[in-house]
């Protein structure tokens, strides 16, 4: 947040805000005090109470808030009531109304002052009023008073004591010696014997409880300093009234006005508060001018520290800058003047800094405070003028009238924003386009870029600057072309020949020109000269072009350079996510951005022919384009490359009995061998993976950016034209559609190596080889996430739930051909089949991740195959066997009375013959064995 320095300076460097702010709290009490009719009595607080006043000290302290009225103040200042259903002070009001809190109570919660150190205030004044009965406040030195009527045994612990007791010592040395409202003389001995007074309690607690020597000596010092006359014969103690130290003790009482549980806010019991301040006005020396003074600077430093977002405060410090004008008229008091002169010159200052380079301040959703910022500027330059100071009367020629000062803001702020663009397009050059050393593209983004500050300015800032200037839009579109044309001449000066790039340039600059005089000539339509002031300082740019008439022969030429590029560098290219934060081949990146720069050449040609050589340009770049394509998915395979060949039929061996538990072969040693070696080349299958990831992202990468760049190209020509295209508008058509394709290619082909090649010796060579207890689907489960991990975090998310979709697939597939086509390795019983379809829940489960991976329905629709035939595992053999025949028999007859072999072909099927007869080859069971051989005398191995 922003934060101002305060125009009444340090006068107490020693003393906190803390404790400026329980200062300003004990003269408040002990004003409302001197000030009530009622009698003071002190009531101690029970410990049971939250919120009960101490004393009773006056009618306005004690007064009840349960039905505050609109506040005055707010509506003369112009600010709104706030909503009694917000977060602001209008939720604390209500609470505030059902305690039936007092304006006393009230105050001292917004001062953050505690109940106890309240309750300690209210009694050292009731001692003091007892013996000092009916003395008023302004005629006493209460720090004085309150060290000599409080002792240790009032505080919670000695510490809090001494620390209060400094306070009291460095406010006396403020208000006495540092700013004395009286001014002291050298000669004078009291002020030496305070200082070594103070110093000595600063250094060691003073007993100041009690009577003694030095109690006593410190009081005549004090009320001999104290009571000095300052010639009008009153009786008041001059203690807290000294310039500027009153007005930092004000400035604390003041901010009491803001609600302590919404820093934004002015309670709406303002008023009372308020009228509960100004009774300190006899002890600080304070009076109605003094107090809307410093009341304006407490309003507009709480806007600016606030962040600038509550409009109704700087509204409030506008409002009251009028009083304030009144009261300057008023009065020629010296300190007076001294203290508008330091509020108003900071305001000034903010104003200026805020409005020269508004820009950096306002935006469309904050532009209603312009107004408000540009009338508040304006209004205190007259002040100040009108006023004492000098300085601002040397400026006096600058001050006068409102047309100026919003003319200098407006070519001010335009100057800066102008080079904020230019170094931001420039940096943005740099970033995309670091082998470039030429300046020339960035004058042409710099023109677009500054016709949209100039529309911008136009449609947001001018309609409020017109109230004081009316061709502000003229003047905004005169000091941009103005800045252009400067940097343009440059250019021009540095051109040796014709390139696309200046022709872009010089094109660009030539459409802004007359945006930027369209806007001028606008803007004068009401105008006394019509304008003609502002469109002379606009000297025409006069940026001619010339071309040949080779565009055809361009086209040529940039298409065959960029295919050369494209053969040369992707026989380098490493495929490596690791290389950007997209995780793509940074070749695919300088390639887009070469079809990028030659499709920006060719629309920067002055040529009336771009319609109709379009189609050639855009066809040869798309050519290079799925040449890129092709060459990306080329030697990565496909999703057959990877899908085992399916092993011969076989039947279960089983042994002699024919109840009981038949013995499994064991795994063989081939598999565990072979589970080693993959694990050895675990990190180079990571590394195929990475680079297939890395070819999805780059091909996605592509299609999004090529139809991006197709749709901007088509944004270039007029809707007429884009009609009569031969391509019906459509553009890189087939790159699109080739990436579509390849990106499926590799994502399938990625699936299917991952786990049909990567984890086959946990699958293919390890799941349910020998028993099915013993080599369950945990190791596969387990390898499948790390490789998911690997792809979660290299895929592009727009296709991560494609590759995941795939796996998935593949995972499925694969599960399926261990169950019917595992090979004579591999047999079922009825009684496996839970272990089975729990082990696929596993895997399911794995592809949904508590929610965080695939969606429900898209397991659902992809495991529909697995699921449907999970239940033939549970299916008991006879069954089987009755169903197979059943199928063949309808769907391929007898060959006299012999069931025929069923072809394998088509997806898996539990109503397919040759799915059921894969179950029955896995059945470990003497029936399904014997079946198998009478029927088609199945081997029970492979030879």
């Amino acid at each position: 947040m922003e934060s101002l320095p305060c125009p009444f300076g340090d006068p107490a460097p020693n003393l906190s805000d803390s404790e400026l702010r329980e200062t300003a709290y004990e003269i408040l009490v002990a004003a409302c005090r001197s000030t009530g009719s009622r009698p003071l009595t002190y009531i101690p607080q029970s410990p049971n109470r939250t919120t009960t006043a101490a004393l009773s000290p006056s009618p306005s302290l004690h007064r009840s808030l349960t039905s505050t009225a609109a506040s005055k103040v707010k509506k003369a200042l112009g600010m709104k009531k706030r909503s009694s259903g917000g977060d602001g002070g209008g939720g604390e009001s209500s609470d505030r109304n059902k305690k039936s809190v007092t304006v006393g109570e009230l105050v001292r919660a917004q001062m953050r002052i505690s109940e106890q150190i309240d309750s300690r205030i209210r009694r050292a004044l009731l001692r003091i009023a007892s013996g000092q009965l009916g003395r008023r406040v302004e005629t006493m030195v209460l720090p004085l008073e309150l060290l000599q009527q409080l002792k240790a045994t009032d505080f919670p612990d000695q510490e809090e004591y001494e620390s209060w007791q400094r306070r009291n010592l460095k406010l006396l040395e403020a208000g006495l010696i540092l700013h004395p409202y009286v001014p002291l003389t050298k000669s004078d001995k009291s002020v030496q014997q305070l200082k070594l007074i103070i110093r000595s309690g600063l250094q060691k607690p003073l007993d100041t409880g009690k009577i003694t020597g030095e109690t006593q000596n410190l009081r005549s010092i004090v009320m001999l300093l104290a009571s000095r006359s300052d010639g009008t014969g009153s009786e008041a103690c001059h203690w807290a009234d000294g310039f500027p130290l009153n007005l930092r003790i004000y400035q604390m009482l003041l901010e009491s006005c803001f609600d302590v549980n919404d820093e934004l806010s002015v309670v709406e019991e303002v008023d009372e508060v308020l009228e509960l301040i100004k009774k300190t006005w006899p002890v600080l020396g304070m009076n109605q001018m003094i107090h809307n003074v410093c009341f304006l600077w407490v309003l507009f430093n709480r806007y600016v520290t606030t962040g600038q977002v509550e409009n109704d405060l700087l509204v409030a410090a506008h409002n009251l800058i009028l009083e304030v004008e009144i009261d300057a008229k008023e009065t020629n008091d010296a300190e007076y003047l001294k203290i508008s002169t330091s509020v108003l010159g900071l305001i000034m200052g903010w104003t200026e800094k805020s409005l020269l380079a508004y820009h950096d301040t306002f935006n469309i959703d904050n532009v209603e405070t312009l107004e408000t910022t540009v009338s508040l500027g304006i209004a205190v330059a007259k002040l100040l003028v009108e006023g004492n100071s000098s300085e601002y009367r040397r400026k006096k020629k600058h001050f006068d009238s409102g047309h100026d000062r919003v003319d200098t803001y407006i070519r001010s702020s335009l100057r800066m924003a102008f080079s904020q663009t230019k170094k931001m397009v420039e940096h943005s050059k740099r970033s995309k386009s670091r082998q470039s050393t030429s300046n020339l593209p960035v004058l042409a983004i710099l023109a677009e870029d500054i016709g949209h500050l100039a529309f911008n300015e136009k449609a947001i800032f001018s309609p409020i600057l017109k109230t004081w200037h009316p061709l502000a839009a003229g003047v905004a579109a005169a000091t941009l072309h103005s800045c252009y044309g400067t940097e343009l001449k440059k250019f021009v000066s540095g051109i040796t020949e014709l390139t696309p790039d200046a022709i872009r340039v010089l094109t660009a600059a030539d459409k802004l020109e007359k945006d930027l005089v369209q806007i001028a000539v606008q803007d004068a339509v009401d105008s006394e000269d019509g304008g003609k002031s502002v469109i002379r300082e606009m000297p025409p740019f006069e940026a001619e072009v010339v071309i040949g008439n080779l565009v055809k022969s361009w086209i040529k030429t940039r298409v065959d350079r960029l295919k050369e590029w494209i053969d040369r560098n992707l026989q380098q290219e490493v495929w490596n996510p690791r290389a950007n934060k997209l995780g793509i081949a940074p070749s695919s990146v300088d390639v887009l951005r070469m079809v990028d720069e030659t499709l920006e050449a060719f629309f920067l040609l002055p040529i009336l022919l771009h319609t109709v050589l379009l189609p050639e340009l855009t066809s040869g770049l798309d050519k290079c384009m799925q040449h890129y394509v092709s060459k990306a998915k080329s030697s990565c395979g496909s999703r057959n490359t990877f899908l085992p060949a399916l092993p011969a039929l076989t039947r279960c061996m089983v042994g002699s009995r024919l109840h009981g538990v038949f013995k499994r072969k064991e795994k063989p040693m081939v598999a565990s061998h072979r589970r080693k070696s993959s694990q050895l080349g675990a990190s180079n299958d990571s590394a195929e993976i990475l680079q297939f990831c890395c070819r999805i992202n780059t091909l996605q990468y592509i299609r999004t950016e090529i139809e991006s760049s197709g749709r901007k190209t088509l944004n270039r020509l007029p809707e007429s034209e884009v009609a009569a295209l031969d391509d019906k508008g459509k553009i890189f058509e087939q790159s699109i559609g080739y990436c579509s394709k390849g990106i499926q290619q590799l994502s399938e082909a990625t699936a299917y190596k991952i786990v049909f090649h990567d984890l086959s010796y946990v699958l293919w060579d390890g799941l349910y080889v020998g028993e099915v207890s013993s080599s369950r689907i945990e190791s596969f489960l387990q390898e499948l996430e790390r490789c998911l991990e690997i792809i979660s975090s290299s895929v592009h998310d727009r296709v991560r739930t494609r590759v995941i979709s795939d796996i998935m697939r593949a995972s499925f597939d694969g599960f399926l051909l261990v169950l019917l086509a595992g090979g004579p390795s591999r047999c079922f019983t009825v009684q496996d089949s839970a272990a089975v379809e729990e082990d696929f829940k596993f895997l399911c489960d794995l592809f949904w991740s508590n929610g965080d991976g695939l969606p429900l329905d898209l397991i659902e629709k992809v495991s529909t195959t697995v699921k449907s035939i999970l239940p033939l595992l549970r299916t008991d053999t006879e069954s089987l066997i009755e169903r197979f025949k059943a199928v063949c028999l309808e769907n391929h007859g007898s060959d006299r009375g012999k069931l025929p072999l069923p072809p394998t072909s088509g997806p898996w099927n539990p109503t397919e013959p040759n799915t059921l007869l894969r179950v029955l080859c896995y059945r470990y069971e003497e029936s399904a064995t014997k079946f198998l051989k009478k029927t088609y005398n199945l081997p029970r191995k492979l030879t």
